[in-house]
């Protein structure tokens, strides 16, 4: 089945993003960013988005991704799409320059579109989006162009078609960006253009059988629950 994999960086959204990607019918699962990178490769995702968090890409000991990332990705032409921090750490690994911004954004900002095809297909001129950043791009990596910006931040959906490369500095995965979904709409269909296969029902029983195969006929499963909805659904 074809996946998508999203690197989790520590936001607080890294779930809704998965929840989005399999509302439009493919395959998405979380992973932690320092994964290795060898999982990711026999996972053979036909796209990964990279997450927020709430460290600044220039801190030390932040979470970066290892140089044979990228090679890997450009290698295979596998898209990356990366939001917010992921955004922000995409453009700093790629010899970009990121500075704490004069003003931070948090909440709706009007997004001005400049190029509204590709990833922003379906925008119009001026569209409301969540933003929750204190940092911002000041200076592209080669290769980028700016496809949006806002009053404050200049560069908030950059893309680099030729490497299958893009962000966005908003969330397009919450409620509060009312066109969010045509983003991942867009980054899913044009560019990782992986198949709409995966559903619950279906993912369900093969999780079923998977269990059964482990544990075997003879064995038995010992399961704590605290008895809330969750627990007990997969009890």
């Amino acid at each position: 089945m074809d996946t998508i994999i999203i690197l989790d960086f520590g936001g607080q959204y890294a779930h809704l993003i998965t929840r989005r990607i399999r509302d439009l019918g493919v395959y998405a699962e979380i992973l932690p960013y320092d994964v290795p990178l060898e999982k990711i490769k026999a996972m053979n995702p036909k796209g990964i988005i990279l997450s927020g968090g709430p460290n600044s890409v220039y801190d030390i000991g932040s979470p970066q991704l290892p140089e044979e990332f990228y090679i890997y990705v450009s290698d295979e032409k596998i898209p990356v799409l990366g939001i917010c921090y992921g955004h922000n750490l995409i453009a700093h690994q790629l010899k970009g320059k990121i500075e704490l911004s004069d003003y931070k954004e948090y909440g709706q900002s009007d997004l001005n579109v400049i190029i509204g095809t590709g990833l922003l297909e379906g925008f119009n001129n001026i569209e409301t989006v969540w933003m929750s950043h204190g940092d911002q791009i000041k200076e592209l990596p080669e290769g980028f162009i700016v496809l949006a910006s806002t009053a404050t931040t200049p560069n908030a959906v950059i893309a680099n078609d030729q490497k299958n490369l893009f962000g966005v500095q908003f969330h397009p995965e919450v409620g509060h960006t009312p066109k969010g979904k045509v983003v991942l709409e867009n980054f899913v269909n044009k560019y990782t253009k992986a198949k709409k296969e995966w559903k619950l029902e279906n993912w369900v029983g093969q999780t079923i059988e998977n269990i059964r195969k482990r544990v075997g006929p003879e064995n038995r499963v010992i399961l704590g629950l605290s008895g809330g909805v969750d627990s007990s659904v997969v009890a």
